[in-house]
Parts: structure tokens; sequence; C-alpha cells
């Protein structure tokens, strides 16, 4: 996949793990539903049987209403988000570490 994250390479490509992957890339922005199921080119259906385990979980919130949609947004106080934010960032660093020993030690071509 285009521009793939850690925690996706880590986790997998789920429904559910696209969903809370988009979010997490934007951690500021808040969208309505249709604009998730949009981006994600996913099926209403795929999303809505996903989305709500989400919400239900604490990883998502509406953070406000406009008229009568509601956006929603990753919630970064939420000990499970925090945990993979955390997660992510120690592999990110884990990574960086191996390719930095690849370059101090360069493999000889014979």
């Amino acid at each position: 996949m285009e521009n793939e994250s850690l925690i996706a390479t880590v986790f997998g490509y789920s429904p559910q793990m696209r969903i809370l992957n988009y979010l997490l890339d934007f951690p500021t922005n808040d969208f309505t539903k249709k604009d998730i199921i949009q981006a994600l080119g996913m099926s209403k259906q795929t999303f809505y049987k996903y989305f709500d385990n989400l919400e239900d979980a604490g990883m998502v919130k509406v953070s406000r209403a406009i008229g009568k949609a509601k956006l929603y947004k990753i919630d970064k106080s939420s000990p499970m988000v925090k945990t993979i934010t955390e997660f992510e960032k120690k592999l990110s660093l884990q990574i960086a570490e191996q390719e930095e020993a690849k370059i101090k030690h360069p493999v000889a071509v014979t």
C-alpha cells in the first residue's frame, strides 16, 4: 500500500485498522463518517460494521456537531490510543537504530 504506516504494517489492513490509522494520521482533525468513508474508499456497510467498535472502545470520540452532522476524531486521551502511539514511536526508533547500524557497518560487496 502507498504511504504505509508502521501501525498498519505491523497490525495489518483490516477495515478497523484502516479507520484507526486514518484518524491517527490526522490527530487534530475531525471528520464526519462520510468524510472517512470517502477518504478510505470503504463501503458504508464495512465502515459501520467496524466504526462503532472503535467508538465503544473509547478510541474515537465525537468532537463537535455541525447541524445534525457529528464530527469524530481520535481520542488522544484514550489509554489504548496512547499505547498504540507509544508503540509506534518505539518501533520507529528501533527501525532507525537498525538503519543506523547498517550505515555504520556496511556489508562488504564481493
